[in-house]
């Protein structure tokens, strides 16, 4: 993903989006995340925001129809909380899938203040997601979620 930089001017004739220096996004809303950077870009991350985690398989077609319920959510809640994507059959992503007892694909694990909060397993509608998310986001020490 990319965010907008500083403007700087334009030599004559060149079109106007030239103007725009692209850069990284440091914090993507939905990012990729392998066993090597879990601790860090899950675990760690929720202490300051709630982090959804995929667990996913690329020959698994649930998990190729709940990926865009999830990322209608996340991009609706505009920065909210942030989706990681982990797929279990690359490296030793299957290891992280042993250490949470997941059963089956697609498994999704809601982490907060350092800890799974919560998860489902199954593909679900962005509606029962967006629900299910407030359930636990917006209890009386959940982090406060927009509605969407």
């Amino acid at each position: 993903m990319v965010g907008c930089g500083p403007e700087r001017p334009n030599p004559p004739g060149d079109p106007p989006w030239r103007s725009i220096v692209l850069r990284p996004d440091s914090n993507p809303p939905i990012f990729d995340v392998d066993l090597d950077r879990f601790q860090s870009e899950v675990i760690t991350a929720s202490l300051e925001q709630p982090i959804l985690v995929d667990f996913w398989a690329d020959w698994c077609g649930p998990c190729h129809a709940l990926s865009p319920q999830l990322e209608r959510v996340i991009h609706g809640l505009e920065g909210g909380i942030r989706l990681a994507k982990l797929e279990v059959d690359e490296g030793e992503n299957m290891r992280l899938a042993g250490r949470y007892g997941l059963r089956g694909f697609p498994t999704v694990i809601l982490f907060q203040g350092g800890q799974e909060i919560a998860r489902f397993s199954g593909v679900r509608s962005a509606h029962q997601i967006h629900d299910w998310l407030l359930e636990h986001l917006n209890g009386p020490t959940g982090h406060e979620v927009g509605g969407a």
